[in-house]
């Protein structure tokens, strides 16, 4: 093998896009120099990942996925492996992982690295247990210390675990100002903006980010407060809808649905506003941070490896939506605090938390899993 080349096979298997299709993007589209790897990438036929890595010219393929055991995705595993003489596959999410288990049943593959992108504790079942201690599973890569040390309690092998913080690219964050969402919504130049950016899934807690804004707008009288959430609708969305309804929130609580460069409307708000009960370590974060607009959140995931309370933001325990309002409220009326937050979660974002960063401890991993230690 040319210890030079290195040509990984990227597994994904969802059909819509996350923060864990943005971390594949940023790995393979990094600049570092000299590296020499090689990036193909297999996702689902008409997937929003499959269009927007085919959008950037980037080595992908596509593979029909009636159902989560796909024997279409799995023949396509086994025929670009052969097709490219791949010699390391990187699986980004669970079913995609199945797939690659199984895919090992009927054609030698090379190793696997497995990305760990959530803080959710493997499931103790047989059949789950079994992929994740799977011999082909040469690294998992953590998105936190979190993730690791909830993963410790099913691997086996600790030793194949490494934490890598995802980071993000700060050469693509860019502030838009062709939509104005205070002249969009109709906002006053005294209104306040609290944003949120995340997909409607459970494990964002949207239920929370409405009763957070209850205690703001209606209990305790804030009407200036508007809480902005822009993501993709999903089968979540309705109940959200409903809740807004019955808690009387329609004029200061605005779902907008997916938009694209999200981030750079970070800049319009006056607080960012994370309310998950689980997470690895979101985009949101970092892009918060870089636009310097301060952070209030729950403690989940990898989040208090970023944000420490009280030094670069404000954190509450997961589902504690009033201790989240009386937050908000307090750093509205603190600018030289807010200040002191953003200036700290800058810094520490551009010294640890890029996303080239990321790509040289992954390639690092690659060569250690390849080459071994030395």
């Amino acid at each position: 093998m040319d210890k030079c080349q290195i040509r990984i096979l990227h597994l994904s298997a969802t059909k819509d896009w996350g923060g864990g299709e943005n971390h594949l993007l940023n790995l393979v589209t990094h600049d570092i120099a000299d590296s020499q790897d090689e990036h193909y990438i297999l996702c689902p036929k008409n997937s929003i990942a499959h269009a927007r890595f085919k959008d950037k010219g980037l080595r992908v393929y596509s593979a029909l996925m009636l159902h989560k055991l796909s024997l279409n995705y799995i023949l396509n595993i086994i025929s670009l492996c052969k097709k490219h003489k791949i010699n390391l596959i990187h699986i980004h999410d669970t079913t995609a992982l199945t797939l690659a288990v199984l895919a090992s049943k009927f054609s030698d593959l090379p190793s696997f690295i497995f990305s760990k992108k959530t803080s959710y504790f493997i499931k103790n079942r047989k059949g789950t247990l079994h992929k994740y201690n799977h011999p082909n599973i040469s690294k998992i890569l953590c998105v936190s210390s979190k993730t690791k040390e909830n993963c410790k309690i099913s691997i086996q092998d600790h030793s194949k675990l490494e934490k890598i913080y995802h980071g993000t690219n700060i050469e693509k964050l860019t502030v838009r100002d062709d939509y104005n969402i205070r002249k969009e919504l109709g906002f006053t130049e005294n209104d306040i903006i609290i944003g949120n950016i995340a997909n409607h899934w459970r494990s964002k807690d949207l239920a929370t980010f409405l009763e957070t804004a209850n205690h703001v707008v209606n209990i305790s009288g804030r009407k200036d407060f508007h809480f902005v959430q822009i993501g993709q609708f999903t089968k979540y969305t309705p109940a959200f809808f409903e809740l807004r309804k019955k808690l009387n929130l329609e004029k200061n609580v605005h779902f907008l649905n997916e938009i694209e460069n999200a981030s750079g409307l970070i800049p319009q708000f006056q607080i960012s506003l994370i309310t998950s009960q689980s997470e690895g370590l979101p985009q949101f974060i970092y892009e918060s941070s870089f636009h310097k607009v301060p952070v209030v959140s729950t403690n989940v995931g990898g989040i208090p490896e970023f944000i420490e309370n009280g030094e670069n933001g404000m954190l509450t325990n997961p589902y504690e939506s009033q201790s989240l309002a009386d937050k908000l409220i307090a750093l509205s009326r603190d600018k030289e605090l807010c200040e002191k937050f953003t200036e700290r979660s800058y810094h520490k974002l551009i010294e640890n938390f890029t996303s080239r960063n990321m790509a040289e401890q992954t390639l690092a991993a690659y060569k250690k899993v390849l080459y071994g230690k030395n």
